[in-house]
């Protein structure tokens, strides 16, 4: 059991949570969730030890693990030696006991010490412990010949994936996972949540997937109203709770506000009369029934609508032979594609398996080692790059930086098209350059809503959007009559969005033309 008693935080003058009791229980999954902002990877710190709350405390399980962010911290290991660091009293054991034989120690002493470690590595399940972290990586997309790199030989994405191993090495009581799909493709998601669903401990999850949280969690913790509220079942069962709470409590204040007319009207035509004694009681009356204050809650959808300026031709693009390579092998090859105006085509494929490498091909940032792309008549491209801070001019405010792509349109445009992505009041004002990721992300999609492109090409979109953020994102989607080129994790909005799918494995890309729900019952994604 974690418990959590009369928490509470402020973070920059915000008050994120007042007195929060709550309770975690053994056997339940738990997504946390709230907007950006709420205050979901602060409460989880505080959680897992690493930030104190204002007042309160937390009892947290003995083997509680969590999910690192700083992979800089075991650059000098090897990544099957960082996964079996996750278990802190086996790792030590094995270290004493590896000293010891290296020393060529026989005394006694280190005979009895050796007995001690033997049992503390016994107890810990450490004769498998290799097996098991080779299991784990394995199962996260790592191949034998990365397993035993050291750390700082890896890329950023395989390093995460090894810190995720390390949170689910050594069978905790407590599982901490902040944004654990992230940089995940969709075969390590879905082993991931096959994991989690056999996993009998405390399980606290922070995931924008949809999906993931729908699938794998039995409670949801919200964020809301300044403290924290439990509710049984997915993310999408709590959605509709509270709109239910909310609605049946608009419902409860207009029968109140009917109830007090008919008694205010009863109270002016009876005052100055004979009944003086019914219209006291009257007035006692409208005092009970005030309408109960409905708090705005933090919840906050964007709204994500993707208009066409000028249409596009029939043809929109020809691959022809198209093949990329990098000294190295093929990344694919020999590519062939036509595509016509109104088609959403999504591209799947492991990490490092040339999906961005193909979507900054099609927008002309990088050349076809072989074979040519040709774009069809007045096609209009909106590109959303996977790392896009280079793109956004510091020295600038939102609102100035997306008029100057259209210094044509109206200031009201501007403003409206921010306040649709919940730039509110004088949040236009902000600098650029001290935008949080997911403040960045949206308002990169201000400027391609204000420019009204016919082709999006977008690289992970999803990446630093919260739950509301990415449906909406995917409705919007599904609504564009342009032409989409889209390269997610997403299954929501894959499912959502797109009529065609492009999935590259070892050096080809698979064309399929239908629906992401097809294509993962035929293919097994």
């Amino acid at each position: 059991m974690l418990t959590v008693s009369e928490v509470s935080k402020t973070y920059a003058g915000k008050k994120l949570f007042i007195d929060v009791s709550t309770a975690f229980a053994p056997g339940n999954r738990y997504g946390l969730s709230g907007p950006n902002g709420a205050g979901k990877s602060t409460f989880m710190k505080i959680l897992d030890g690493g930030l104190d709350p204002d007042r309160g405390s937390v009892s947290r399980p003995k083997k509680t693990a969590f999910l690192k962010q700083d992979h800089t911290l075991y650059d000098e290991y090897t990544a099957i030696d960082t996964v079996m660091m996750g278990n802190p009293a086996l790792w030590q054991a094995l270290q004493a006991q590896k000293v010891i034989y290296e020393s060529g120690d026989h005394s006694d002493e280190a005979g009895m010490k050796l007995a001690e470690l033997e049992g503390v590595i016994a107890e810990e399940n450490g004769y498998m412990a290799e097996s098991e972290a080779e299991e784990l990586l394995q199962g996260l997309g790592l191949d034998q010949g990365r397993m035993h790199l050291p750390m700082r030989e890896l890329s950023g994405g395989f390093k995460l994936r090894v810190l995720l191993a390390q949170a689910l090495f050594g069978q905790p009581d407590c599982l901490l996972l902040d944004e654990p799909t992230n940089h995940l493709d969709l075969d390590s998601i879905e082993w991931l949540e096959a994991f989690l669903l056999g996993y009998q401990g405390v399980l606290i999850v922070i995931s924008h997937d949809r999906r993931f949280l729908n699938d794998v969690c039995t409670h949801i913790a919200d964020i809301d109203y300044e403290t924290i509220i439990t509710y049984p079942g997915n993310y999408d069962d709590m959605v509709r709770t509270k709109a239910a709470m909310r609605e049946r409590q608009l419902q409860l204040n207009a029968a109140r506000e009917k109830k007090i007319s008919d008694l205010k009207d009863f109270i002016a035509k009876f005052s100055a009369g004979t009944r003086a004694t019914q219209v006291q009681a009257r007035k006692k009356l409208i005092e009970k029934l005030q309408p109960s204050d409905i708090k705005r809650s933090n919840i906050a959808r964007p709204y994500i609508r993707f208009d066409v300026g000028r249409e596009s031709g029939k043809h929109v693009v020809d691959l022809e032979g198209l093949a990329q390579d990098y000294g190295g092998g093929d990344v694919f090859a020999a590519f062939r594609a036509h595509v016509n105006r109104g088609e959403r085509i999504g591209l799947l494929g492991k990490d490092g398996a040339g999906k961005t490498t193909l979507l900054r091909m099609l927008v002309g940032d990088l050349k076809a080692t072989s074979g040519r792309i040709e774009h069809g008549h007045e096609v209009q491209i909106g590109y959303l790059p996977q790392e896009h801070e280079a793109t956004i001019e510091p020295g600038k405010t939102i609102d100035s930086w997306l008029h100057d792509f259209k210094p044509q349109a109206d200031l009201e445009e501007v403003r409206g098209l921010l306040g649709r992505m919940l730039f509110r009041g004088d949040e236009g004002q902000k600098p650029t350059a001290t935008l949080s990721g997911g403040e960045r992300v949206r308002m990169l999609f201000c400027r391609l809503m204000l420019l009204k492109f016919n082709t999006l090409v977008l690289d992970e979109p999803t990446n630093h959007l919260d739950l509301e953020g990415c449906s909406s994102l995917a409705e919007g989607l599904a609504e564009f009559k342009g032409t989409l080129f889209v390269a997610t994790h997403d299954r929501n909005l894959l499912s959502e969005a797109c009529t065609r799918i492009w999935y590259i494995k070892d050096g080809q890309i698979l064309d399929f033309a239908g629906k992401y729900e097809e294509f993962a019952q035929r293919y097994g994604h």
